[in-house]
This record gives structure tokens, sequence and C-alpha cells, in this order.
């Protein structure tokens, strides 16, 4: 695999090939305090990730209220020198219930600007590398989003700006506004949520009809340098080790088929399920949310399976998970 044409290397951003998501870190809900015993397990995670080779970590606003950012931001306290070293994207629009106001979407530049300084704040560092629009507002004014990134490009407060979850016409929409392009978009991909990959094999069969992954995103995104991130990668566990009860045919079989390539190969069921993600000539960049070290650890093999993974096994693995042939 040429590490020279991923995406974000063509940008500039020394990023590394599977990211960590922090989606995992700061307790288990939005409203307790952060505990001494939230802080030891961050720590634990992140070291863990580092020592898998993962240099990206991947945040949001809302992660546990805030919480996965404040708790990140202490391990980078009492590790010198390590902000230098890694890659920090975060995602900002997405706002809970508060007052009367219910559940939304907030693209607005007062939004965006607050949103960054807070995750500045909690983070403890002076600039992100990269900020994600987290999910499409239908309210959004490109002509104002662009005028939140140019504020916080000229003040270096972040560097990049992608977004996440939005189909080929509203990057198109947007980038138009922008003078600088997008540099990511992540979207739900994985061996269970595999639409990404039937959008073009069903081309011209009614089976395409009941496909949901947006028409030619795939396409534009490879196109344009856009990187493709993958958040839910492992499919929770589905494939690798989650408890089962009463689980499809198609889950028990692709499962069967996972641990049994992981042992021919001398790897992991995670390494296997990401490799066959990264596989692919977009070169996907997972974004792995498990607080689990040993879990973690298991993914380090994932870059060199889908270096070997054959397009055999790639396909084998593809249609036991859909329960069909291609035709």
């Amino acid at each position: 695999m040429n590490d020279n044409l991923f995406p974000l290397k063509r940008r500039g951003i020394t990023a590394s090939r599977i990211v960590y998501g922090t989606t995992g870190l700061g307790g288990s809900n939005n409203v307790d305090p952060l505990t001494a015993e939230d802080v030891r397990k961050a720590e634990e995670a992140v070291n863990a990730a580092l020592e898998a080779g993962m240099t990206m970590f991947d945040h949001a606003d809302i992660y546990s209220g805030g919480k996965a950012e404040a708790v990140f931001g202490s391990v980078l306290r009492k590790r010198s020198g390590l902000r230098e070293t890694i890659v920090i994207q975060s995602k900002c629009g997405m706002r809970f219930a508060d007052g009367e106001a219910p559940h939304r979407y907030d693209f607005s530049k007062d939004h965006i600007l607050r949103s960054v300084d807070g995750s500045l704040r909690r983070l403890g560092t002076e600039y992100l590398d990269i900020l994600l629009l987290h999910r499409p507002d239908p309210l959004a004014r490109p002509d104002e989003i662009a005028e939140a990134f140019e504020t916080l490009k000229r003040s270096g407060k972040v560097r990049y700006f992608g977004v996440s979850n939005m189909n080929a016409g509203q990057m198109k929409m947007l980038q138009q506004a922008l003078p600088e392009p997008l540099v990511a978009n992540q979207l739900e991909m994985s061996l269970l949520r595999s639409d990404w990959v039937d959008q073009g094999v069903l081309v011209n069969q009614p089976a395409s009809a009941g496909v949901a992954f947006p028409e030619g995103l795939l396409e534009h995104c490879m196109l344009e340098n856009v990187q493709l991130q993958a958040w839910s990668p492992l499919a929770k566990g589905l494939y690798t080790g989650r408890k089962l009860d009463d689980a499809p045919e198609t889950v028990v079989r692709t499962r069967e088929l996972v641990a049994a390539m992981a042992e021919r190969k001398g790897t992991t069921g995670e390494a296997i399920v990401l490799g066959w993600l990264m596989r692919h000539p977009a070169l996907i960049q997972p974004v792995i949310g498990s607080a689990n070290p040993e879990r973690i650890g298991r993914c380090r093999d994932a870059v060199r399976q889908a270096e070997l993974m054959t397009r055999e096994e790639w396909y084998t693995l593809y249609t036991a998970a859909k329960g069909r042939t291609v035709t």
C-alpha cells in the first residue's frame, strides 16, 4: 500500500492510517463530573493507541458532554511534547436539547466559533489540526460557514476543515464558498454497513433501490482527494467477540470466517475486519472507538492485513456479510 497516496498525507497532514476515536472517554454520561478513574482509563486508552501506532485522535465537542476532550486534555498535560507529535481532529455542529430548544444542528458562525473555543479550552491546546462539521444542518448558509472557517484559519485556531455524514452535493455546495479544500468526510462504513460498496456493485440492478449510501459520494471523495474516514468500523465488535443472542445467519457465518482467517494469518479478528475496510483503493481511514486497551492493541496489525488481503478473501467476507453473492 503506497502511503504517499494517503489523502491526508497529500495535504501535508502526517496522520496514522488508523485514528483513535475518543467517544468512549470521559465517563458513561454527559452529567457526572470527571473522576480520577476516568482519567486513569483515558491514559490507558491513549497509551494503547500510541503503542499501536495511532497518532491521530478524533474528538467531538459533544462526546460525553465535552468530558472526552477534557480528559484527553489532562493526558496531554501529563505528557510533555505529545501535542507536537499527534494530529487532533474535533467536530462541531450538534447541539443537545436545552431549555425549550430541541436537539438540533447548528452551523451558524457564532456557534462554530464558540464550539472551537470550547474544544481548545478543554483540550488545553492552541489549535486543532482538523475541524469537521458533524451532521448536515438544513439551515446552513455556506457563506456564513466560510466566514467562520476564515476567522478560525486566520487566528491559527484550526489548520484544516472537513465534514462528517455529508453527501457529494452537500460537499460541493459548501466547497464553492470556501477558499481551501475540504480534507475529510467521516461516515459510517464497515463490513456490516457495507452499502458504500453496494452503491457501486448494484449499478443497473433492482436491488440498488434499497441502498442508503449516497450515490457518487465515494467517487467524489476519491476524485477530490478527500479523506474518507469510517466511524464504527468494527461494527461494535459484532464480528470480533461481542456476545451474540439470536444473531442472523449472515453475522454468524461472517464471524466464523473472520476468526478462521485471523487464525490462518496469525493475527486478530479486529485486524481482519479493519483490513477488509482498508483494502479498498479509497484508502479509508478507520476511526476506532473502543476504550479497552487490549482491544485497541488488537487493531495494530490492520494495515499489514490490508496489504496482504487477496481479492478472493475480500469478496468472501463481503458476500458472507451480505448473505448473497455478486451477480
